[in-house]
């Protein structure tokens, strides 16, 4: 996938995509919220379709977009951690 990056005078930063397959869509990043643009075949400098998200419903798409998402990354985790740190809480019987 192919990504630029453009700083938008008062508004943010405008990141545009273009897919393997060359489909374009652009992300608006705001204070408060993200706007997504996809883009179709007719015209290449005007978005076909807009759509418009709240921080938190920005957040919960990202988190559908990860390969893996967070709920499945912290059980990961947290199987990690008690793995390195079981070791340090078994008492060794004392050799006499």
């Amino acid at each position: 996938m192919d990504i630029t990056r453009a700083t938008v005078h008062g508004a943010g930063a405008v990141h545009h995509l273009t897919t393997r397959g060359g489909q374009r869509l652009g992300v608006l990043v705001e204070t408060e919220r993200r706007s997504l643009f996809v883009f179709g075949a007719e015209d290449p400098d005007a978005p076909a379709q807009t759509i418009a998200l709240a921080q938190d419903e920005a957040d919960l798409l990202a988190d559908l977009l990860h390969s893996k998402p967070t709920a499945d990354r912290l059980a990961e985790l947290e199987r990690k951690i008690a793995g390195a740190t079981e070791g340090q809480w078994r008492r060794t019987p004392r050799e006499t």
